[in-house]
């Protein structure tokens, strides 16, 4: 929603508190000196890990005054800004920058920036360390505190991550041709009402309506744009390791990135393997097809790599490789609770309960070349998925799949070739 300059110029005059932060800009020599851009990262990052807030760059904190900048200087302030939030905080901030020209005491218009930053899903570290906005200050989250953050803020607290709304983004952010799928059809609610009900779309402390994690992801058709570790990076390699040959000869046969929905990045991957995998044909009565891999085991791997890995983990991302003798797929964050690889088969332990819903209602495509299943949707949640993955896979093979922990941190399946005879 942009902002309202007279109604935060009445912010400005009633100073500084706890979601408002008043900055003096000097420009000298064509490079912005203040404010030190430690403490503005510092400042920003401190809103993240509160309620959020709003700095605004051009008003002197003391007085309230308004002496803004010139106009030339808006792009070199913006980017000061920007390199504070990208540079100096991990995992990085996404603000939300606005100028404005707000008057003077003299009643002069005067261009100012004003830099949003919401509530963050993620605990941020600034150059001062990790710390929270408490009033008109920011102060030092002491241990316990931190601990409670993270929790809160990661798939173990009381509002699952996939539950949590995006701040950043906006109610529009959502297609309605997207999100119209998981409707019934004969629903007569609101459209937020119904988001709701859903699990797309959450109201905030102020009762403004912004999609959830899973409404993003499966109902806006960029959400790496508000997500970025939400995709898959898919690389095909023609020998068996990912090092480059020694005569430098080509060692990466395909490489793709999907993005979108998770539906449709669960397609695409399907189809990658699809392309890239090696296909002999035997001829008795009719012609048969010998894949390397089983493609409805593929799809049932990709499933639940996007259903259930951990997308609070920044800047983590599904990594799928094709090599000449397996297919590996690795999933960002170790299993939930007390799972482990050995009861993966025998087990069901959803971390992320929105998504599995929605995706229990996404109807499967027929364009998946070789996928041959008797379910309708992406999901059944009946736990079928990983018995599918290892039989299907140990038939076609003769080896076992893989799956292994690898520093509790990311979930590593393996799934070997069918012999190929060249």
């Amino acid at each position: 929603m942009p902002i309202d300059p007279q109604q935060l110029l009445r912010r400005i005059l009633l100073g500084e508190d706890s979601v408002l932060e008043l900055k003096e800009v000097r420009i000298e020599g064509g490079r912005v000196v203040a404010p030190h851009r430690d403490g503005l990262a510092d400042e920003l990052a401190a809103f993240a890990n509160a309620r959020g807030g709003t700095c605004v760059l051009g008003v002197e904190d003391g007085t309230r005054r308004v002496v803004g900048f010139e106009p030339g200087d808006l792009d070199r302030v913006e980017q000061y800004a920007q390199a504070a939030c990208h540079d100096l905080v991990d995992p990085p901030l996404l603000p939300h920058i606005e100028r404005l020209w707000l008057p003077d005491e003299t009643g002069a218009e005067r261009a100012v920036l004003a830099v949003e930053i919401p509530r963050s899903l993620f605990v941020h570290r600034s150059p001062a360390g990790y710390l929270a906005r408490s009033g008109s200050t920011r102060r030092p989250l002491r241990s316990e505190q931190l601990a409670r953050l993270f929790q809160l803020r990661s798939q173990t607290g009381i509002v699952r991550f996939d539950e949590e709304l995006v701040a950043a983004a906006r109610i529009q952010s959502l297609d309605t041709t997207l999100w119209r799928r998981f409707a019934p059809a004969q629903s007569r609610e609101r459209q937020t009402v119904l988001l709701h009900k859903l699990g797309l779309a959450r109201r905030d402390e102020g009762g403004v309506w912004h999609p959830t994690v899973s409404g993003l992801l499966m109902a806006c058709p960029r959400p790496q744009q508000f997500l970025p570790n939400a995709w898959i990076q898919a690389v095909a390699y023609r020998g068996m390791t990912a090092v480059p040959a020694d005569d430098g000869g080509l060692y990466q046969l395909d490489a793709q990135d999907m993005g979108g929905p998770l539906d449709q990045q669960v397609a695409d991957a399907c189809r990658f393997v699809a392309r890239n995998m090696k296909v002999r044909a035997r001829k008795r009565i009719g012609r048969e097809d010998l894949p390397q891999y089983d493609m409805t085991a593929v799809f049932e791997a990709m499933v639940n790599a996007v259903a259930h890995r951990d997308y609070s983990i920044h800047g983590a991302k599904i990594r799928l490789r094709l090599f000449a003798d397996r297919l590996e797929l690795c999933s960002p964050g170790g299993l939930p609770n007390t799972l482990e690889p050995e009861s993966l088969p025998y087990r069901q332990c959803a971390r992320n309960e929105t998504l599995a819903s929605l995706l229990a209602r996404c109807t499967v495509p027929e364009s998946i070349p070789g996928l041959k299943t008797d379910r309708a949707t992406f999901m059944d949640r009946r736990g079928e998925g990983v018995p599918i993955i290892l039989a299907r896979s140990r038939k076609l093979s003769g080896r076992e799949p893989e799956y292994r922990v690898i520093d509790d941190s990311e979930l590593w399946l393996t799934l070997y070739a069918a012999a190929i005879e060249e």
